[in-house]
């Protein structure tokens, strides 16, 4: 099945010189989510504008449900729903009358049963005849992401939907997120709440310096580059690591309290066993071990830092 999104080759450069993106290759696949992480500047702002017809790409190409954003704009762009970061909506018109307003620019017909049923689902239906300067900031973004689904988008961007924003909102958000991917809605989530991401995203993709790093399969990407910390602490300081235990996957505590042992969960071997047999015969006595798993967010960081890909 080809990809519901398909980005080649896409560069965007501006007149002073910087390239915002470098040839970006992207494929989305129908019906997944994908959470797009990056640092501040890495460009996922821009990728989803030019995707969205909002930025013009220097070269390349994007073609939504085999549709050209460029050569055949209308019909792509009807495919497309986009929450943006910023809040831009007009303060004295009506909640229910911006959503149905954003509906009919895209040519579809009144509809109000569904109007209602996504008021509804956001927690807007009571504030449908408020005028948006009357709303909070969180309101506010409940009405983008009602304009957003306003004309039934089959590709769904959420450029930083619960930035700012309170607990209900973001359960709501992703309570809705779940509908829609239960609907074939194919979604592409830009976040810097790695932890939701990690709970929620089918595949995970880094841009850093306008460069895609890789697009990989969450939990492929978390068996192959997910590490295991053991911690073994110790009834007693110690200044150093004693010389029969020094290895580059063992490091000291801060306090000196505890040895801490990084190993490869793929290993046929952890060398776990071996590492308690060594603290013995070095005559350390153990207190505890605990065990810890790499998250997400260690990956991500990883891979930002270096800025290459794996």
């Amino acid at each position: 099945m080809p990809a519901v999104v398909d980005v080649s080759a896409l560069r965007k450069a501006y007149g002073n010189g910087f390239e915002a993106l470098k040839s970006v290759d992207l494929q989305i696949e129908e019906g997944e989510i994908l959470a797009l992480l990056g640092p501040n500047g890495a460009g996922k702002t821009t990728l989803i504008s030019t995707i969205c017809g909002i930025t013009t790409a220097t070269s390349g190409s994007v073609r939504v449900g085999g549709h050209d954003t460029i050569t055949d704009f209308r019909a792509a762009r009807a495919m497309i729903g986009l929450v943006p970061q910023e809040i831009n909506l007009e303060p004295f018109e009506r909640v229910q009358n911006t959503v149905k307003f954003s509906r009919g620019l895209f040519g579809k017909t009144a509809n109000p049963a569904l109007i209602e049923k996504i008021l509804r689902q956001l927690s807007l239906w009571d504030k449908r005849d408020n005028q948006i300067r009357e709303l909070s900031g969180g309101m506010k973004r409940r009405v983008l992401i009602a304009k957003a689904l306003s004309h039934e988008p089959r590709v769904l961007f959420l450029d930083e939907p619960t930035a700012g924003v309170d607990v209900e909102l973001r359960r709501d958000m992703w309570e809705i997120v779940a509908d829609l991917k239960r609907d074939g809605v194919t979604i592409i989530l830009t976040t810097h709440y790695i932890e939701e991401a990690e709970a929620i995203a089918d595949r995970i993709g880094v841009i850093a310096e306008g460069k895609i790093l890789l697009v990989e399969d969450k939990d492929k990407l978390m068996a192959r580059m997910g590490r295991k910390e053991f911690e073994v602490q110790l009834t007693q300081p110690i200044a150093e690591i004693p010389a029969s235990l020094v290895s580059d996957a063992l490091r000291l505590s801060d306090d000196g309290t505890a040895l801490i042992y990084t190993y490869d969960t793929r290993a046929e071997r952890t060398g776990i066993t071996k590492l308690l047999a060594d603290v013995a015969a070095a005559g350390l006595v153990l207190r505890d071990v605990v065990t810890r798993q790499s998250s997400l967010e260690d990956i991500f960081v990883g891979l930002v830092q270096t800025g290459d890909a794996p």
